[in-house]
């Protein structure tokens, strides 16, 4: 999520989302109601301190404590909890942006790096959610045909080759954002010098590569896991064990695909607008002032839902927070 995609796509449904070729035109006084915006702050605030304490949790135990035991899955983690705890570190600025009814108070530079860090570690934080959920069904594939899995790649090279991934997809992000002055207020947002279309296509990448192909990608890892295991004799006698690993697969699809899609729906609608396939009209205007904050702050939730749905559910993780905390209490 881009906070093109998070603070900014608020006021920008007055803005860039209505097909206006000229910003200096717009008139911004039609944003979402001052309570709106003090929910979506709030909103902000919780994601923020629950996944700190979440993310740092995860770092604690898997680093800290040396809990890896050469986890491939676990170095994912690691790194998925890393790109999270960057993520909601930007929270903080965009509640402040949205108190201010979107008027950014912290000039150009941070605008630039603000804006990059939120968008680079959404696409990190969905690349590893796939690294590991294809990891996931080979480990488990290879250990229940007695394999080693054979020859493959090293994590870290994986993990370096993600970031990679995850900065050139931040690129144009990282070029184009800057402080625009629009009726005398100064908002954090892209500006394409090829004007909408240059800004659809944005779009369209930021839903193909940070949604539609790692959505496929973790459904059919999935699919594949539970066909596996419930097609194995070893399984079978274990529904308890078959049915945790069932109901556990089912949380990790559902809430990323319950966190995203809602966002990105209304993102491709605001794409086919911009490309007139689709006409502007009331309901585009009331979807994006009332309805697309709320879908914001569902996607900002996904950094604080990831570390407990891939560690404090795993039981190991669970016995160590317990013991912290009654070492803590003594």
């Amino acid at each position: 999520m881009t906070n093109e995609n998070g603070s900014s796509w608020w006021n920008r449904s007055s803005v860039e989302l209505f097909r206006y070729d000229n910003l200096e035109d717009i008139d911004l006084t039609a944003d979402g109601s001052p309570i709106l915006r003090f929910l979506v702050c709030l909103v902000y605030s919780v994601v923020c301190a629950v996944g700190l304490m979440g993310n740092l949790l995860v770092l604690f135990f898997i680093r800290v404590r040396k809990e890896r035991k050469k986890s491939k899955v676990n170095f994912f983690v690691l790194n998925l909890a890393v790109t999270d705890f960057g993520f909601v570190l930007t929270l903080p600025f965009w509640a402040v942006d949205t108190a201010l009814d979107f008027s950014w108070p912290f000039g150009d530079a941070m605008c630039k790096i603000i804006l990059s860090v939120t968008v680079m570690n959404m696409y990190a934080s969905v690349f590893f959610l796939t690294a590991m959920s294809v990891t996931r069904y080979w480990c488990v594939a290879s250990a229940l045909r007695n394999r080693n899995g054979g020859r493959s790649c090293s994590v870290k090279w994986i993990s370096a080759g993600i970031w990679t991934l995850a900065t050139l997809a931040t690129a144009p992000t990282a070029i184009y954002s800057t402080v625009s002055n629009v009726t005398g207020e100064k908002l954090c947002l892209l500006r394409f010098p090829g004007g909408q279309y240059w800004l659809a296509l944005y779009h369209i990448q930021k839903i193909v590569v940070g949604f539609v192909v790692p959505m496929c990608i973790v459904s059919v890892s999935y699919i594949m896991l539970l066909r596996f295991i419930h097609t194995r004799s070893l399984t079978s006698s274990n529904p308890r064990r078959r049915s945790k690993l069932t109901r556990s697969v089912t949380i990790v699809v559902l809430s990323f695909f319950l966190c995203w899609m809602p966002n990105h729906a209304i993102t491709l609608w605001s794409v086919l607008v911009k490309l007139n396939a689709v006409h502007w009209d009331r309901a585009y205007y009331t979807v994006h002032t009332y309805v697309f904050p709320v879908t914001v702050c569902l996607a900002h939730t996904n950094s604080c839902l990831n570390p407990i749905i891939y560690c404090l559910m795993r039981k190991e993780f669970r016995g160590k927070l317990r013991g912290l905390i009654h070492r803590g209490g003594e």
